[in-house]
Order: structure tokens, then sequence, then C-alpha cells
């Protein structure tokens, strides 16, 4: 996604680190997630849109980096939110995008 410069209206791409792997992308290729606080726990949200409100994690959608941000406990630094996360929409979602990386 290139999004021109105010000053100087060259097109720059748009980089984030993904939370697992903690490279650099391009913006489009990552999932961004946030936390959605639930009663009892918070859920980590898949936002393909960039809409919803709060802060938000940008991550691959492959196994691999769901496994090392969730190993490295990521989503909780990431998202700056404490106690138990449930990744399991996150988990759906990179199960569905297809070959694990």
């Amino acid at each position: 996604m290139a999004r021109p410069l105010r000053e100087t209206g060259r097109l720059v791409e748009v980089v984030r680190t993904c939370i697992g792997c903690r490279q650099r992308a391009d913006k489009t290729t990552l999932v961004r997630v946030v936390a959605v606080r639930e009663p009892t726990t918070t859920v980590v949200t898949p936002d393909p849109h960039g809409t919803l409100p709060g802060r938000g994690a940008h991550l691959h959608p492959t196994t691999r980096c769901l496994e090392l941000a969730t190993r490295r406990k990521a989503f909780g630094r990431a998202l700056r939110v404490e106690g138990p996360l449930d990744l399991s929409a996150v988990a759906a979602l990179v199960e569905d995008s297809g070959p694990t990386a």
C-alpha cells in the first residue's frame, strides 16, 4: 500500500513489524489485530480493514509467526493488555489463510 508523502508527493510504502518473527514488511502483507475486552478475558481479534478502535499490532498470517508470537507472549506486550488472552479468532484466520510458511 503506497501513499504519497505530503512534502514531496512521492509514493512511500507503509511498513510495519510482525510481532511474531520481528521482520519488517509491507502493511498489506500483515494482519492487524486488536484486543477486545470481554467480561472474563480479552479476545485478540483480527482487524482486516484496520478500522477497529484501540491499539493494534501486526502479524504475518502464518502458523510460524502465530506460534512465535504466542511463545514470546508478544500479544500482551504489543497490545498493552494483561491477563488471559483468547487467540482463537487469530488462529482461525491463520488456518484459513493457507500455507504455514
